[in-house]
């Protein structure tokens, strides 16, 4: 399943997923430092939505309160809340 998520106070514009049986299968990052957005996003390949979100959530970046991993975690956060609505 794609799932798409605009992320807020980062770089990158927008967070593309393939998502099956709660895992993350590919994350594509659109916009961004390349090299940390293709690194995250090899690193999050294969693993599963919760445990994404304990690596990730709350990263900070600089002062903005918020990173792209940061971002990642609230993106899957999301989806989970949808996926049970």
């Amino acid at each position: 399943m794609e799932y798409r998520y605009n992320p807020e106070g980062v770089c990158s514009e927008e967070f593309i997923f393939q998502i099956e049986d709660d895992i993350v299968k590919e994350l594509k990052i659109v916009g961004g430092c390349p090299g940390n957005t293709i690194g995250v996003s090899k690193l999050v390949a294969g693993k599963k939505i919760d445990e994404i979100i304990e690596l990730l959530e709350g990263i900070p970046c600089g002062i903005k309160g918020t990173s792209c991993p940061d971002q990642i975690a609230k993106a899957l956060i999301k989806y989970k809340e949808t996926k049970r609505a």
